[in-house]
């Protein structure tokens, strides 16, 4: 059965700013602080427990506190909370967006690569703390990215119109979900225990905030994943300094521009707008807009000055919320943390934000890309052994994939190589000819060589197409097989919820994932069920 490894360099599925952050070139290393190495916590440790106040610390486990004074919660979970109170603990914190059911898979890859790794890190460094926190993106206002998740390639909706933080949204109309997320599971043990846990999550819960709190914690509470909403009067107090410093002197615009424009040579992310912030109501999610010396709530009739925007904040500070450039930031001052575990699009934004950290005195933390799996059955294994293929193979593009096993099916030489090499000793010859006579026959070869080409190129084209046709049935298998594990040519992962897997293996996936994924190692995990 095949079991080789594939990095995510070569894996085809990262930006080329990520590869290059991974391969750590000297070019990106000015926006990180430490690259994820085990050695480098201690250093990472050291520099955050300068920069982190005791105030801050008790201002956090009260919160906490407050937010899990209604959820039955488990040992490992107040052990952790508890050991927030101590000046030697610190946290490994995940962000993700309130997805209806967790949305696709790599919502567990997060969480679980952040609870493996402070497990890592107190084996490393017994003296000290560590406890997984998942951060609720409770303020994202971006519903119609929540709103559904993919079942055996059915996507399931909870229809219903969203303006405001998702987090606040009360939970009417998922009894309907309910209903249909029941029926596509058919019966079993496992698919009655999947429909009480959405039951349980989204109709006992009355705001979307709370019903995600509750699932993330039933499916981590015995590994004390510590849950976070940052959409906190008490927590945003603690954020009012820098808030401050945004209104009046936009410092993450410049930092960060100047940042992207550094990095110009890549895709970038995300571009820092005047001012980072939105103010926020039940309903109402809308940028702080800077004009004329007065700022505008953007698409109200909303206006404040200067005073008196910062006489808001100062009575409420939970009607000023962070966006992506901010977002960061609050996480970084409000938690004792030293590393942020993320996707690639992820690590993008973070790479742009050093220099703003840095002016705003605050540490950066390690950035570490979340460990990615594939998942599969016995069956697609053997069907893989059958076929001679790796699993490498099956990451690279269809055509790439087919040509290569056309290659290894055929008697024939399908590569004309040898042949295009005698043609260009033939017309070297040729050319040294011609330079001895006039100009018009020197043209007439150089046109004969380029037609010769080309005729050698499409010939080997056409060999390769009538030797595709006549190993059509093994291609197809191929293909078929591809479809399977990277569904409408996207990585699993991205696409599929966890319920499918749970139920087709038996509830097992829990177990093989904390058993396989090593968060520090940068290869993709290929886990067969």
């Amino acid at each position: 059965m095949p079991s080789d490894c594939i990095s995510y360099q070569n894996s085809g599925y990262f930006s080329r700013l990520i590869v290059d952050y991974l391969n750590q070139q000297d070019t990106l290393k000015p926006l990180y602080n430490r690259f994820p190495k085990i050695e480098n916590f201690k250093l990472q440790i050291d520099e955050k427990a300068q920069n982190y106040s005791p105030e801050n610390r008790s201002v956090l486990v009260h919160s906490i506190e407050q937010q899990y004074k209604n959820t039955k919660i488990s040992e490992p979970v107040k052990h952790n909370i508890s050991l927030l109170k101590k000046e030697n603990t610190f946290t490994i914190t995940t962000g993700h967006q309130l997805n209806l059911f967790t949305g696709p898979l790599y919502f567990l890859y997060k969480i679980i690569s952040t609870i493996n790794l402070t497990k890592q890190l107190k084996e490393t460094y017994p003296e000290y703390n560590f406890v997984p926190v998942y951060w609720m993106a409770t303020e994202d206002h971006d519903f119609e990215e929540i709103n559904y998740f993919t079942l055996r390639d059915k996507k399931i909706m909870w229809g219903r119109e969203s303006s405001g933080p998702v987090g606040r949204l009360n939970t009417t109309g998922l009894d309907n979900v309910l209903q249909v997320f029941s029926r596509e599971l058919g019966v079993g043990e496992n698919a009655k225990w999947l429909v009480n846990l959405f039951e349980s999550t989204y109709i006992k819960h009355h705001t979307l905030a709370g019903a995600t709190q509750y699932l993330a914690n039933e499916l981590f509470d015995n590994e004390g994943l510590v849950i976070l909403d940052a959409d906190s009067s008490e927590l945003k107090r603690l954020f009012i300094p820098y808030i401050k410093q945004e209104l009046l002197h936009q410092v993450s615009h410049q930092k960060v521009a100047e940042t992207a424009l550094a990095l110009k040579e890549y895709n970038i992310q995300v571009n820092p707008r005047e001012i980072n912030l939105f103010y926020i109501q039940d309903s109402l999610r809308e940028r702080i807009v800077l004009q004329d010396g007065r700022y505008y709530i953007n698409n109200t009739q909303m206006e404040f000055s200067a005073e008196e925007l910062l006489q808001e904040l100062e009575k409420h500070p939970e009607k000023f919320s962070p966006n992506v450039i901010m977002r960061p930031l609050y996480q970084e001052v409000i938690l004792p943390n030293l590393c942020y575990i993320g996707g690639g699009g992820e690590l993008a934004y973070w790479l742009e934000l050093k220099s703003f950290f840095d002016a705003s005195e605050v540490t950066f933390p390690i950035l570490l890309l979340r460990n990615s799996v594939l998942l599969a059955t016995q069956k697609q294994a053997q069907k893989l052994d059958k076929l001679n293929l790796s699993w490498a193979d099956m990451f690279m593009p269809r055509q790439e994939v087919y040509n290569k096993m056309v290659t290894r099916f055929t008697n024939l030489q399908l590569d004309f190589s040898e042949q295009k090499q005698f043609l260009e000793q033939q017309f070297e010859k040729l050319e040294r000819m011609a330079k001895q006579t006039d100009a018009s026959f020197t043209g007439a070869v150089q046109a004969q060589k380029v037609k010769q080409q080309k005729g050698l190129e499409n010939l080997e084209k056409r060999l390769l197409k009538a030797e595709k046709k006549k190993h059509n049935e093994e291609l197809k298998r191929i293909g078929l097989l591809q479809n399977e594990l990277f569904p409408h040519g996207s990585l699993q992962e991205r696409r599929n919820n966890f319920a499918e897997f749970y139920v087709d293996f038996n509830g097992r996936l829990m177990d093989k994932l904390f058993d396989s994924l090593n968060p520090l190692e940068q290869e993709f995990n290929i886990i067969i069920l």
